[in-house]
C-alpha cells in the first residue's frame, strides 16, 4: 500500500502567516506597493524613515495571500488580485492616502539614460550653467539649444524642450541632463491599491502628485480672483481690488457727465 506523506510547512512560514494576518486584522490600512527596481539601498532607507509609522513587509506572493485569505474580510480578499512580483505589502495606522504621500515623498530623484520614455517635456530653461566652453558647445548645439558665452561660462539663451512627454530620450538628451544635474526619473515605492478597515474602503489606482495640485490649485486661484471681483463678491481678497474698480468707474462717470453737461451736484 502506497502512503501518501504530505510535505510538513515550515514553521517560518507558518510564523510569517501569523504575523501577517495579525497585522491584517488590527492595523487601519493594509497597503500594496511595487518595489520593482528599487534597490535595496534605497528600499532600507525608505524603511528606515518610516520607521514608527508603518509595518514593511516583502515576504513571498504565497505568504501574503494565504495571510489576507484568512483574515476572512471580503474586501481584504480583494488586494489578492493586486499582489504581484515585486510587492510590499505595508501595514500602518495612517490613513491610506497618508500612507501613500509618505511613500512618495520618499522618492529618489535619478538620472535620464538614453532609449527611457521621457514621463514629461523636458526643457533645458534659459539662463547661466556651469558648464565650461569645450565639447558641450557641440552637444547643445546638435539639439538645437542656442547659447552663448559669458565669464567663462554657458549661458542658455532660449529655452528648449529636448524630450517631449512619452519619447524616447537621444543619448545626447541624455548626456545633457546629466551634465546639467536634471533628474526627470524617480524611484520608489509605488502604491498600487490599499484598504482602509476603519471606513471599509478599498482605494484602487492610486495617484498623488503634490507638484501638480499645487499648480492647478494656483492656476484655479488666479482664475477665481478676477471672476469673483467682475460679478462684485465682496471678501477679504477683493475688496481692495473692488475699492479699485469703483474708484475707476467713478472718474469715468464724472468724465461722462461733464463732457455730457450734466450737473453732478
Amino acid at each position: 500500500m502506497k502512503i501518501n506523506r504530505e510535505k510538513p510547512i515550515p514553521k517560518r512560514k507558518i510564523r510569517e502567516v501569523k504575523e501577517l494576518k495579525e497585522l491584517a486584522g488590527t492595523k487601519r490600512t493594509i497597503l500594496i506597493a511595487s518595489i520593482k527596481n528599487l534597490p535595496d539601498s534605497q528600499f532600507q532607507a525608505i524603511k528606515k524613515k518610516l520607521r514608527g509609522k508603518a509595518e514593511i513587509k516583502v515576504p513571498k506572493k504565497n505568504i501574503i495571500l494565504r495571510a489576507l485569505n484568512s483574515v476572512g474580510k471580503e474586501n481584504i480578499n480583494k488586494l489578492s488580485k493586486k499582489i504581484d512580483a515585486d510587492c510590499a505589502i505595508i501595514f500602518s495606522d495612517l490613513e491610506a492616502y497618508e500612507l501613500a504621500g509618505e511613500l512618495l515623498k520618499n522618492k529618489s530623484s535619478i538620472k535620464a539614460k538614453s532609449g527611457q520614455e521621457s514621463p514629461e517635456d523636458i526643457e533645458i530653461s534659459e539662463g547661466p550653467t556651469e558648464l565650461v566652453p569645450g565639447p558641450a558647445i557641440s552637444e547643445l548645439g546638435a539639439l538645437g539649444i542656442q547659447i552663448k558665452i559669458e565669464g567663462g561660462k554657458i549661458i542658455i539663451k532660449t529655452p528648449k524642450i529636448i524630450a517631449k512627454k512619452g519619447e524616447k530620450i537621444s543619448q545626447g538628451a541624455a548626456d545633457i541632463m546629466n551634465k546639467l544635474g536634471i533628474k526627470p526619473f524617480s524611484i520608489g515605492f509605488v502604491p498600487l491599491v490599499a484598504i482602509d478597515n476603519k471606513e471599509e474602503k478599498i482605494y484602487t489606482n492610486i495617484k498623488i502628485d503634490r507638484e501638480a495640485t499645487l499648480k492647478e490649485l494656483k492656476k484655479a486661484f488666479g482664475r477665481a480672483l478676477p471672476f469673483a471681483v467682475n460679478s462684485g463678491y465682496v471678501s477679504e481678497d477683493t475688496i481692495k481690488f473692488l475699492i479699485t474698480k469703483a474708484g475707476r468707474h467713478e472718474k469715468a462717470l464724472s468724465k461722462l457727465m461733464i463732457k455730457e453737461g450734466i450737473n453732478n451736484e
